[in-house]
């Protein structure tokens, strides 16, 4: 078939990646075993969010149209939100899908790029994670040791699972931090592979 008796598409193809300012940095070792730790979590995790539409839907099922409500499914979204939320922390840092003041930084240079990545996850985001890691058990261990539960009647038991998922979400955090310093070193500093990580 020619081109000319090719029809042309109604609509163009918009590819997101295009969208979002990415800073292509190159793959190493660490990172390509690190990343794939996180995207293999960020991956089982997504289907917490059809798990929350499915508790949502049915909460107002049950609510207006049975006219009964439980405090339980109440919490159990905003559980299933917060998890959903955290986890997705580590996995927009490992993607590079995170926020950026992209009318400034589409501007930069890949090497300039490279440098606020690197000083960034180095001066503030690692010390970051570091506080919440160090400050979380003790936070952790007080709500089991006091069997924590909600203060609403008819609310969710064991409190200390889901304040568990922060530190568990911020020890991920770490993971994607360090895979991604080490990407941002290896553009700076040489000593990486050719391969970029958004081939």
């Amino acid at each position: 078939m020619s081109d000319q008796d090719q029809k042309p598409t109604s609509e163009p193809h918009i590819d997101v990646d295009q969208l979002i300012h990415h800073t292509e940095l190159p793959e190493t070792a660490l990172s390509r075993m690190l990343d794939g730790v996180v995207k293999w979590v960020g991956d089982v995790v997504s289907w917490l969010w059809v798990v929350l539409v499915g508790t949502i839907m049915l909460n107002v099922t049950l609510r207006y149209v049975l006219g009964q409500g439980y405090i339980a499914f109440e919490e159990i979204q905003w559980h299933f939100y917060a998890v959903g939320f955290l986890i997705g922390l580590s996995y927009c840092v490992q993607s590079d899908s995170h926020i950026r003041i992209d009318i400034i930084h589409e501007h930069f240079s890949p090497r300039f790029k490279a440098w606020v990545d690197f000083i960034g996850i180095l001066l503030f985001l690692i010390p970051y994670i570091a506080i919440v890691l160090i400050y979380a058990p003790p936070f952790i261990s007080y709500s089991i040791q006091v069997n924590e539960i909600s203060d609403a009647p008819g609310g969710l038991p064991y409190r200390w699972v889901i304040k568990s998922v922060m530190f568990i979400a911020y020890m991920l955090l770490l993971i994607a931090a360090v895979s991604r310093l080490s990407r941002a070193a290896a553009m700076l500093f040489g000593g990486a592979d050719i391969n970029r990580g958004r081939e």
